[in-house]
């Protein structure tokens, strides 16, 4: 773990460095893969509510494509636990534990058919290093076994790229990376 820790703190220093605004065009590799998957179903997409220099998914809700998705947020539930909530753009969120903004738990939760998953680094495997909490590894072992269908993408500059990360049996490899230069 001593190494994950240390490429945790790389990769958070190097992305606040590196920060970079991105345009509404990063997300389109992505709205073109749910449009070919997705095509009539009722898509759930789970986010995140972008913090400490993570690429900024909210523009991704300015685009027409979106307007019939509906949007979903974490929300820490437990010691080690999280649940998805709807939220729409223009939400009041509340400031959890961790100092991370969530939706407040009015409705049910859902488990999502497409989640967007932050990282501070990705390899050429699809694998991804988190914050160390564990909570979407913990979120996705718990729910892909029902649930097979979850498409999981982390979202990530390109220069988050590390050559082979270390991995666990606790680890989940997701099924894409979306940076600037595309889906992988």
């Amino acid at each position: 773990m001593q190494k994950k820790d240390r490429l945790r703190k790389k990769y958070f220093f190097i992305r606040k460095k590196k920060y970079f605004d991105i345009k509404p065009s990063f997300f389109i590799p992505l709205i073109e893969l749910i449009k070919k998957r997705y095509k009539k179903k009722k898509i759930n997409l789970s986010s995140y509510y972008p913090a400490s220099f993570e690429v900024n998914i909210l523009k991704l809700f300015d685009l027409k494509a979106m307007e019939k998705v509906r949007i979903f947020l974490p929300v820490i539930t437990g010691k080690n636990s999280m649940q998805f909530y709807r939220w729409e753009k223009h939400d009041i969120l509340q400031i959890n534990k961790f100092g991370m903004l969530e939706p407040f738990r009015s409705s049910k939760n859902v488990v999502p058919n497409i989640m967007l998953i932050p990282l501070l680094a990705y390899d050429n495997k699809n694998n991804r290093l988190g914050y160390g909490g564990g909570f979407y590894d913990r979120y996705l072992k718990k729910y892909l076994k029902t649930y097979n269908s979850i498409l999981t993408i982390g979202v990530a500059f390109s220069f988050q790229k590390y050559h082979k990360l270390p991995v666990s049996n606790s680890d989940v490899k997701l099924d894409y990376i979306l940076t600037e230069k595309g889906i992988f």
